[in-house]
């Protein structure tokens, strides 16, 4: 499968001394929709800066399809959009001129420019604000706004840093709604987001990085099979007044309609259900505890930092 980015034995140091990125590879194929999740100052932004050409590197390479980022910085830029973490436009201007004049940049014709901006905003709930400053639009609105100035363009490769950030849940539903669709119509998109369930919901592969190194590569679900148990909770339709015995399961009562059962690798939903109906007891709904890529996440981390304790520690020995 063609490549849309392609990471090699990349490293960052910043002046100060500041190790951001240790040698990481990554490889991101073209029509992919994928995770890049870190802690903050983890390498993310020093990653994704690098391949816009906002940062440079101290060695390695990255080519976005197929094209070094240093030697073809103009034809990298034109496949590329960038949605970055805060709102960069001016607040002053109005809402269609900012997604026009982004045309301006690639050099769109302005009629071009103008009937992308309609084709953008109207797609983005955002139309109806098209004369209004930008100052003048809620935080969800300047995020989709982001957005709609990124894809002006239209590039092979979109690139959404935080795109959900304070977007309250209606907005970020549709907004999730809108990536897929242009992700389906044929739009790489790389996420980094502090929203797991976004990133579960949303991408196909995912890559962890942490202290500037990628600790975890792969599909999404091939990552949520590591998760060793998975907690559900249970909402029941009458009270109860002791938590449902169920042979082999760890259960806990949390009210008198709510109790959550704990399943390991080995164990079946489904065989939860048929236990609960032959005790008479009837299920209104059922969810997670916790989101499956948070915890897998977590535990990710927490090795992640106890290899490099031990590290730190023989070469202090050694």
């Amino acid at each position: 499968m063609p490549t849309a980015i392609s990471i090699k034995d990349l490293h960052k140091t910043y002046d100060n001394g500041h190790r951001a990125l240790s040698g990481i590879n990554l490889e991101v194929a073209e029509g992919d929709f994928f995770a890049l999740l870190g802690a903050n100052g983890a390498g993310k932004s020093t990653t994704i800066g690098i391949v816009a050409t906002l940062v440079r590197k101290s060695a390695g390479s990255v080519e976005v399809f197929g094209k070094s980022v240093g030697a073809n910085s103009y034809e990298t830029k034109l496949d590329l959009g960038i949605v970055p973490q805060e709102v960069n436009f001016g607040l002053f201007e109005k809402v269609k001129d900012i997604c026009v004049t982004q045309g301006g940049y690639y050099g769109l014709p302005r009629r071009l420019a103008e009937e992308r901006s309609e084709k953008y905003l109207k797609k983005l709930g955002l139309w109806d604000k098209k004369d209004q400053q930008a100052r003048n639009l809620s935080g969800g609105m300047k995020r989709r706004l982001l957005i709609a100035r990124a894809l002006i363009h239209e590039p092979r490769l979109l690139i959404l840093d935080e795109p959900t950030a304070g977007v309250d849940i209606e907005l970020r539903r549709s907004t999730w709604k809108f990536l897929q669709d242009i992700n389906k119509s044929g739009t790489t998109i790389i996420l980094t987001t502090h929203y797991l369930e976004e990133a579960e919901s949303l991408c196909r592969n995912i890559a962890i990085i942490d202290q500037g190194e990628i600790v975890e590569n792969t599909s999404m679900r091939v990552l949520l099979k590591k998760l060793d148990t998975e907690t559900f909770i249970f909402d029941s339709r009458e009270d109860l007044l002791t938590a449902p015995q169920l042979n082999g399961f760890e259960i806990e009562l949390i009210d008198s309609h709510c109790f959550e059962i704990t399943l390991d690798k080995s164990q079946d939903i489904n065989e939860v259900f048929s236990l609960l109906d032959q005790q008479g007891v009837k299920i209104k709904s059922m969810r997670n505890k916790t989101n499956r890529l948070e915890q897998l996440f977590v535990s990710l981390l927490q090795q992640s930092k106890i290899r490099q304790s031990q590290i730190e520690t023989e070469k202090e020995a050694g």
